[in-house]
């Protein structure tokens, strides 16, 4: 340990470490602020989605807990492990699901929400969830964890205001990367858009029904099924421009079924329910038997199959798929619907010209992304680092500024 440093469990550098009530709310439109741990799940406090109680709940909750300026929030359950500090001076009461802990003197609020949210924290409260399903930290646990800090407030003050304008830099950056990120996939879905929208000489609209013939898969019954067991495609297999095989199940098929629910290989394959509408083509060599949640498309000029997808996506993307679809609550993307989809057929060599365009296209832009997506976690990574440098008695204030 540097110089100077000391380590403690949390109950001894906190004057309180409590949590809400146990007690689920009456709620109001209106009231007294009611927070939980949905409320704090980015490292700061959401003061929008929230819900209200009523003046009597809260003075019953008072007396349990009065949360206060620069106060620590911690998520029990849920995101556990995150933590964000009380930067408004308002009247609120908390849930359960968050812990508070309000520090003594001897430790700066901010330097605390730093440790609490470093991967230091995070390893010791990893090894103390229980529970099965949604794990969540007890409040014995959230006391034994140890922080490590300088005795000296200047100290704690320099690291806070390093740590500050490093994270300050590191937000900024990756807030470039993610515009960067939804820009390259706006271009591709505008020049998407483009190609659509220009119909030329030659071109016709025709429905589905039209020029392919389409089918729904089996459905799942194991009481009635026959069979050999094979494995199958479901409707979460199916992503847009390609097949996760993944986590495929089995299912009972005879063989006089396989013509029926099996796709071939250029066969275009369409969810739906699940995500109506959401399409890819069978690219493998063998054939693959899919469910009844599952449209297999094939068109009488199979050139049209990539195409059609692009244009599903675009429907997607632009909102006329809405139209297609039906359903009360879970949308279905139906057969008498798909038949009815009404398609844009341009003459065979432009089709082919247009698809291979879009291909070229598609594949920068997932460059792009990977690129994008790759100093999105590296940002992360790096404040990762600078938090374990900070805790360690390692971080000084030049490189800091060099690491981002």
């Amino acid at each position: 340990m540097k110089t100077g440093w000391e380590v403690k469990q949390l109950n001894q550098v906190c004057e309180k470490i409590t949590d809400g009530t146990h007690q689920t709310p009456t709620y109001f439109q209106d009231g007294i602020v009611f927070l939980s741990s949905k409320n704090v799940t980015s490292g700061k406090i959401d003061w929008i989605n929230v819900k209200y109680i009523d003046a009597k709940q809260h003075v019953e909750m008072h007396k349990r807990v009065a949360p206060r300026l620069n106060d620590i929030l911690l998520a029990k359950n849920g995101t556990t492990g995150v933590a964000a500090i009380v930067d408004k001076d308002v009247v609120f009461d908390i849930y359960v699901s968050l812990a508070l802990l309000r520090v003594k003197e001897e430790v700066l609020p901010s330097f605390m929400l730093y440790f609490i949210n470093s991967p230091l924290a995070k390893k010791q409260f990893n090894r103390r969830l229980k529970g099965i399903g949604v794990p969540n930290l007890h409040l014995e646990e959230i006391r034994e964890v140890e922080i490590s800090y300088p005795k000296s407030l200047p100290e704690q003050q320099r690291i806070v205001a390093i740590l500050d304008e490093a994270f300050a830099a590191i937000d900024q950056a990756k807030a470039n990367a993610e515009k960067n990120l939804q820009n390259a996939r706006a271009l591709f879905e505008s020049y998407l858009q483009s190609v659509f929208a220009n119909s030329g000489e030659g071109w016709e609209f025709k429905k589905v029904k039209e020029v392919a013939k389409h089918s729904l898969g089996k459905m799942l019954d194991k009481a009635k099924n026959q069979g050999i067991p094979q494995r199958y495609l479901r409707n979460i297999n199916v992503r847009w421009f390609k097949t996760d095989l993944s986590d495929l199940l089995e299912m009972r098929f005879r063989p006089e079924e396989t013509e029926k629910y099996t796709a071939q290989k250029g066969d275009v394959l369409i969810c739906e329910g699940g995500y109506p509408g959401r399409a890819a083509i069978w690219e493998e060599d063998y054939p693959i038997y899919f469910q009844k949640a599952i449209h297999r498309v094939r068109f009488n000029k199979q050139e049209y199959n990539k195409l059609f997808v692009y244009f599903l996506y675009l429907s997607d993307k632009n909102g006329n798929l809405k139209d297609y679809c039906s359903g009360a609550g879970i949308q279905h993307f139906t057969g008498e619907a798909l038949g009815r989809f009404i398609m844009p057929l341009p003459p065979l060599s432009e089709a082919k010209s247009i698809v291979a365009k879009l291909d070229a296209l598609s594949i920068e832009t997932k460059k792009l992304e990977a690129i994008y997506r790759q100093k999105l976690a590296d940002l992360d990574e790096l404040k990762k680092a600078i938090l374990q440098k900070a805790f360690r008695g390692e971080l000084k204030t030049a490189q800091a500024a060099e690491l981002v």
